[in-house]
């Protein structure tokens, strides 16, 4: 199959505000010239300042769509976020064991930007035994790291632990470290240990991750590596960030949208 754009499998949850979730996955890999094949996992009530619900897709049903497009089209990298729940988790583990052969961006959700829990605390076990061992790059921030890794003490030594879990990349996300910059650190599977720096942007920001987890799949399904694609990724987010605008009361939301014509505002 020739003059297409590579397919990247999204398995999320939807976020109504548009901020974070499946629609965030979608415009970043839509802004990164990849099509996207959107599997919804959970439905949640929230917005650009906390979530209130999250309503779980029955795990048969979140099979089936990923199967229905696994069977039509192909897919050069998944990017899975959001699941809500241990029952997901399992299922969509058996899904990625029977297609090994296409590169996974794992992004950790577990808590709303606002504090509010996303996910069920059964469904840390199925990460870290079923789906962490199947994830060619981890990408969990801060928070998600402890969380995964609540010992050893050192960050260093628990991105090591959840590298000797199978994941091949773990990028561990510095936004909500109390630093004067931010430091993103990618860990590989050879000890190989890189530090990006950026400077700190002032707002806080709703659907960063999920731009950023995004972004990398869509530059894996056009066939970059895991570092050349963290590194593009990361610069692309960063700028989108940058150019960041508050559709709500709450948290800025990036501007994945960046490099195209301005829209007059009314």
């Amino acid at each position: 199959m020739t003059n297409r754009l590579p397919n990247v499998l999204v398995i999320s949850g939807n976020d109504p505000s548009g901020g974070a979730g499946m629609a965030a996955d979608i415009q970043a890999i839509t802004a990164l010239s990849a099509h996207p094949a959107p599997v919804i996992t959970t439905l949640t009530v929230q917005d650009t300042q906390n979530a209130s619900a999250v309503v779980p897709i029955e795990p048969d049903l979140i099979v089936d769509q990923a199967t229905a497009v696994l069977e039509d089209m192909p897919i050069e990298a998944i990017k899975i976020g959001l699941l809500g729940n241990a029952a997901i988790g399992s299922a969509v583990a058996d899904l990625l064991q029977d297609h090994k052969n296409i590169p996974v961006v794992l992004d950790p959700v577990l808590v709303a930007a606002g504090g509010a829990q996303l996910a069920e605390k059964s469904l840390i076990d199925v990460l870290l035994t079923r789906l962490i061992p199947l994830a060619t790059i981890l990408t969990p921030n801060d928070s998600e790291l402890h969380t995964l890794a609540p010992a050893p003490d050192a960050d260093d030594e628990r991105a090591a632990s959840l590298v000797a879990l199978g994941a091949r990349w773990v990028l561990v996300k510095g936004a909500d470290a109390d630093t004067p910059e931010v430091h993103n650190t990618l860990y590989g599977t050879d000890g190989d240990v890189e530090v990006y720096t950026w400077s700190r942007l002032p707002h806080a920001y709703h659907g960063s991750g999920c731009t950023l987890a995004s972004a990398i799949a869509a530059l894996i399904a056009h066939g970059e590596d895991v570092v050349d694609a963290v590194t593009a990724a990361q610069r692309y987010t960063w700028e989108a960030l940058r150019r960041g605008f508050q559709p709500g009361k709450g948290q800025f939301v990036p501007h994945r949208f960046f490099h195209l014509p301005e829209a007059p505002l009314k």
